[in-house]
C-alpha cells in the first residue's frame, strides 16, 4: 500500500524524496533489503523507529517494542559496505520508554549519484565488507538490555530520506542471499516530485 503525504526534504537534491517503510522479519537470522537511486550528490539519511517508536516520515505513529536493529549501506556497482550503524544514540534517536535505552538507528552520507543498498538487520547480525560475505547472525530478537518486562517483537520501521528512488526487495533466508545479491534491482518506478513522502507496508 503507497501513501502520499508532504514533507520537508533533507536533501537539496532537485529530485530527492523520502521513503517510509515497514513490515517484520520472520526470524532474528534473516535480513531486509532495500535498493535506492541518489540522483546528484547529497546527503542520504537512513533511520529506523520500531525500537523506542515515534512518528517516521510519512507522519505514521510507530509503536515501540520492536527490536534493536542494525542498518548497513552498500555501494550496489560494487557490493562494498559504505557504512554501518547500530545505535544512533540519544542525541539523534528517542529513549525507549521501557529500556531507556536509544537504540534506533541514525545514519547520515554524503553520497554521489548512483545505486546503493541497505540493509535492516537484527543486532548482533553485523554486516560482512562486502555483499558477497556473510552476515554475523542472530538468533534473538530480545535485545541485551536485560530490563525486566521489555519483550522484543520482529517489528521493524525504517526510513530513507533524501533520495531519487526506493524499494523493498524480499526477505531472503541466509541461504539464498547469494542469489538476492545477483537477482534483484530497483524495482519501483522512479519519485521525481518535489517534497514527497511515500509509505510502504511490507
Amino acid at each position: 500500500m503507497l501513501l502520499g503525504a508532504a514533507a520537508v526534504l533533507v536533501s537539496t537534491a532537485a529530485n530527492a524524496a523520502d521513503f517510509s517503510f515497514t513490515g517484520a522479519l520472520p526470524n532474528p537470522g534473516t535480513v531486509q533489503f532495500f535498493d535506492f537511486a541518489v540522483g546528484a550528490p547529497s546527503n542520504v539519511t537512513l533511520r529506523t523507529w520500531s525500537y523506542a517508536g515515534g512518528v517516521n516520515a510519512a507522519g505514521q505513529t510507530i509503536a515501540r517494542g520492536g527490536f534493536d536493529p542494525i542498518l548497513a549501506l552498500f555501494d550496489l556497482s560494487s557490493g562494498v559496505r559504505i557504512n554501518e550503524n547500530d545505535d544512533g544514540g540519544c542525541g539523534l534517536v528517542a529513549a525507549d520508554a521501557v529500556s531507556g535505552q536509544c537504540w534506533d538507528t541514525f545514519l547520515t552520507s554524503s553520497l554521489g549519484a548512483g545505486n546503493y543498498r541497505v540493509s535492516v538487520q537484527v543486532y548482533p547480525n553485523f554486516a560482512p565488507d562486502n555483499l558477497s560475505g556473510t552476515f554475523a547472525g542472530a538468533t534473538t530478537f530480545d535485545d541485551v538490555s536485560g530490563t525486566p518486562n521489555n519483550p522484543r517483537s520482529n517489528q521493524w520501521a525504517f526510513d530513507i530520506l533524501g533520495v531519487e528512488s526506493a524499494s523493498q526487495g524480499v526477505v531472503p533466508e541466509p541461504a539464498s542471499w547469494a542469489m538476492l545479491i545477483a537477482g534483484f534491482g530497483l524495482t519501483g518506478a522512479a519519485m521525481r516530485r518535489r517534497r514527497t513522502v511515500t509509505a510502504v507496508s511490507a
